[in-house]
């Protein structure tokens, strides 16, 4: 890892106003003379990038690679993908909150491709926001400057949306328990959870069983040298190791144990 003077990276708290529209934002910039890539994990989060610098890209799982120019929206995302950034690359990064970029846009990203903000709203906002963004020259200044250009355009949570954002009963199947609690069918309930969310309650428990194994690997490789995979394997719920090595090929195109190689190349959009 390059020090902070090379390679600058951090995460940006959000106000509590704004803690149901983004978990966080995140700044990069590559000051070396040499290009860096990381991967980022899944997250089920749709992000919002501004890139500010030099040539900053993206390159999905199918080796589709696509440069991020002033802004772009891509999510949500439920498969790892890499991201360059080349020297004197600087990007910004708004990560949206479960239901948050329906409310804001107003419909939501099913097959996670990359598209320009604009073209959701119909109108050259984002492109005049970004050339505003550009001549603030400090990152929480240019953090505040969005949340205040969100305010006019969020819409408010509906009933059934705050439900499923709020449920935390692991115990209970969100969707009958939420059903039975407004009185319509679990049918409907799961409409609503893709229509607002992206993605179904059944993607979602899939990702956070894998989410806990890589939190348990990264865990395991701290204090230990050796990693109990069977453990691993028991207490995040998995059937058995094959499955184990399943969920991270579908979700990273790579091993556990590779994964446990190569983990300080890898970055998560979830806030800690």
């Amino acid at each position: 890892m390059k020090n902070a003077e090379e390679n600058n990276n951090y995460r940006i708290a959000v106000p509590s106003a704004f803690e149901n529209v983004f978990s966080h934002f995140y700044f990069a910039e590559n000051k070396t003379a040499h290009s860096i890539t990381k991967t980022l994990l899944p997250s089920f989060q749709t992000i919002l990038v501004f890139n500010f610098g030099s040539r900053a890209f993206l390159k999905s799982e199918q080796n589709n690679v696509l440069e991020v120019e002033k802004c772009l929206v891509l999510g949500p995302i439920k498969q790892a993908f890499d991201y360059t950034l080349e020297p004197g690359s600087q990007i910004l990064v708004a990560n949206f909150k479960e239901d948050a970029f329906y409310r804001f846009f107003g419909s939501v990203l099913f097959d996670a491709l990359p598209i320009h903000p604009d073209t959701l709203i119909q109108k050259n906002c984002f492109t005049t926001l970004w050339e505003e963004l550009k001549e603030i020259a400090n990152t929480q200044n240019q953090v505040n400057y969005i949340l205040e250009f969100c305010k006019p355009y969020l819409r408010e949570q509906n009933a059934i949306t705050s439900l499923l954002a709020d449920f935390k009963d692991d115990n209970l199947n969100p969707i009958k328990a939420i059903a039975s609690k407004v009185n319509q069918s679990e049918r409907n309930i799961q409409l609503n959870q893709k229509k607002y969310f992206g993605y179904t309650i059944k993607e979602v428990n899939r990702y956070e069983r894998f989410l806990k194994a890589v939190e348990l690997i990264q865990k395991n490789a701290v204090s230990s040298t050796n990693t109990d995979w069977i453990t691993i394997v028991d207490h995040c719920g998995f059937y058995d190791q094959s499955q184990l090595i399943h969920d991270f090929k579908y979700y990273m195109n790579i091993s556990p144990t590779k994964f446990l190689k190569f983990q300080s190349d890898i970055c998560s959009s979830k806030a800690d």
